[in-house]
């Protein structure tokens, strides 16, 4: 994924929030934070902390916790620091910490290590930024069909674009479900998998124009659709084909990924 394909700008992290983390991203962003929380770290770090999801169960759950909460993007920090108190907010790149050595208990991520470019050398980062026996958990998608809104998306764009069309859901947020890959990209980084859990869960949503409008506008798959031509138009075009496809009024569907705890020895 390109640059450019990976910026956050203007209304996308409002959308986003607004769209998608209720039915997306909560279910297992209050699992994600249980684990994390087990053992009551002191120091948490989050990457990839987007607009707070995973944070605001953080703090929720590890209340005596010194957490910071970070994201690549600054419209993502912009956005989410007000909104989410209790947390240190921060711009940072993954792969380039700007911590010392063995700063933090815990290190999580929720659905952000898909977006990784080199995920090998950013695991070596969470390592050693870890402390001695630290733990890092995150989650990632498993594998398209198993996302009950997102590959009707997918099945919707391909309706719109036919051989032209996006590739993003599938190959970014959906494009790391091997968990055999991840074991060994974990391993790389100089951490042990002492865990890994494949969950299902349901998400709800108003209607299926929701998941469409937070997908298309609110994401990164945005600057896909807007090269192809008229944003507008496409949004009410897969809007439509997810309504024939979901349903009308408020819709569910369930959602697959796995959780993965790795220890820094």
């Amino acid at each position: 994924m390109d640059v450019e394909s990976a910026r956050w700008v203007g209304s996308m992290p409002e959308v986003y929030d607004r769209c998608l983390v209720t039915p997306v991203f909560e279910p297992f962003a209050r699992e994600l934070a249980r684990r994390a929380a087990r053992g009551s770290p002191r120091r948490v770090l989050e990457l990839a902390a987007g607009t707070g999801a995973v944070t605001r169960e953080l703090v929720r759950r590890c209340p005596d916790a010194e957490i910071t909460a970070t994201d690549l993007n600054p419209a993502m920090v912009e956005h989410s620091a007000p909104h989410v108190a209790g947390a240190t907010w921060r711009v940072a790149d993954a792969a380039h910490l700007p911590f010392p050595d063995a700063s933090f208990d815990r290190v999580v991520c929720g659905f952000g290590v898909m977006f990784l470019p080199d995920r090998p050398a950013a695991y070596a980062e969470v390592a050693r930024v870890l402390v001695p026996g630290g733990r890092f958990h995150f989650t990632t998608w498993d594998a398209l069909p198993t996302h009950g809104f997102a590959h009707p998306l997918g099945l919707a764009l391909e309706r719109v674009f036919g051989d032209d069309a996006p590739t993003f859901v599938t190959a970014i947020p959906h494009g790391y479900h091997d968990t055999k890959q991840v074991t060994a990209d974990v391993h790389a980084g100089g951490l042990e998998v002492v865990g890994l859990a494949t969950m299902t869960v349901e998400g709800r949503a108003d209607d299926a124009r929701q998941i469409a409008v937070g997908f298309c506008t609110g994401s990164p798959l945005r600057a896909e659709l807007v090269r192809r031509g008229d944003l507008d138009a496409t949004v009410e075009q897969v809007a439509t084909t997810m309504t024939e496809l979901l349903g009308p009024g408020p819709v569910r569907a369930t959602m697959t990924a796995h959780l993965i705890e790795a220890e820094r020895p």
